[in-house]
């Protein structure tokens, strides 16, 4: 069956791509879900953990914001794919939201770049305006480019090129900060930090990981699927499999909305230390730990108080 399309008001005939996004809006969804509680208590644990003036800290709490700007675009998203939208919103959607959730992506892929080299530097050191009422004809299916013409439109291609840019010089930064770091841990011979090292190489290369599988994909659909938009590809079929793609990676790419305090979690210590104030098990364990290590304290110290009295005895 040939992709469904509809006349143009010029008399062409319009390829739609974007009439399949039932099963996205339900997988947005879920990400939206599943990462609103994680990033709230986030932001409430960093309100509470004590501050510490170090690199890593700000870098953390800027990806934690641009987190919280995504997740305020996301809703738009879902609304629009989902057809629920009204026409002025997908308007809203295609011309501010959209943005921000773009914005938002590339500021998580900056600011994970930042973490990842932060990381390899300090283990090198210590080792360890919105225009709603433009006359655009309604449309049940909107593609946001359709509401771009002449230089709006080179400008989406720039845009998109200059992001790309970012993206390589981020990912060449990932790349080499986690294989300096890895070999430099994974070579450390000394058997008292050998723990520290392998704990250390086990989440550097769990934030490469992220980053790779979350971003790389959207990136290698992201510049054909540009083509499509600028009319350099025309083919329907072919835009449409573009189309598809690139909500398919753009989802992958949005999922580090669901991981990302796990990434707090383990590289930001006062974080950490508040989240297991916060629960009951670690209260009592780190009760007992120090109850145990009191304990131990005071027997040496009577045996050290008994040692010297048999000394003077002598």
């Amino acid at each position: 069956m040939a992709p469904p399309s509809s006349n143009s008001s010029d008399g062409g005939e319009q390829c739609i791509v974007n009439d399949q996004m039932g099963p996205f809006t339900v997988l947005y969804t879920l990400v939206f879900i599943i990462s609103v509680p994680g990033n709230l208590l986030s932001v409430w644990i960093f309100i509470r953990s004590r501050r510490v003036k170090r690199s890593l800290s700000v870098y953390l709490l800027n990806l934690l914001l641009s987190d919280l700007l995504l997740l305020l675009a996301l809703p738009f998203k879902i609304l629009k794919d989902g057809g629920a939208a009204p026409w002025s919103l997908k308007v809203f959607h295609c011309q501010a939201s959209a943005v921000t959730l773009y914005i938002s992506l590339y500021a998580s892929i900056a600011f994970l770049a930042f973490i990842i080299t932060d990381c390899y530097l300090q283990d090198c050191t210590s080792l360890c305006s919105m225009r709603l009422q433009e006359h655009v004809q309604e449309q049940r299916f909107l593609s946001c480019s359709s509401l771009k013409k002449g230089i709006s439109l080179h400008w989406h291609a720039l845009t998109v090129v200059l992001c790309t840019a970012l993206f390589l010089n981020a990912s060449f930064s990932v790349l080499l900060s986690s294989f300096l770091a890895l070999r430099r841990l994974l070579g450390n011979k000394d058997p008292l930090l050998r723990a520290d090292s392998r704990r250390a190489a086990v989440s550097v290369t769990a934030v490469a990981l992220a980053y790779i599988v979350g971003f790389v994909p959207y990136h290698v659909v992201r510049a054909p699927y540009t083509l499509t938009q600028t009319k350099v590809i025309t083919e329907c079929s072919v835009r449409r499999k573009l189309f598809l793609g690139k909500e398919a990676t753009l989802l992958l790419s949005i999922l580090h909305l669901c991981f990302d305090p796990l990434i707090f979690y383990y590289l930001h210590e006062p974080f950490r230390q508040t989240l297991r104030n916060m629960m009951p098990c670690w209260r009592k364990k780190r009760s007992e730990e120090e109850g145990k290590a009191a304990e131990e304290e005071t027997a040496e110290g009577k045996a050290a108080v008994e040692q010297d009295l048999q000394s003077t005895l002598i």
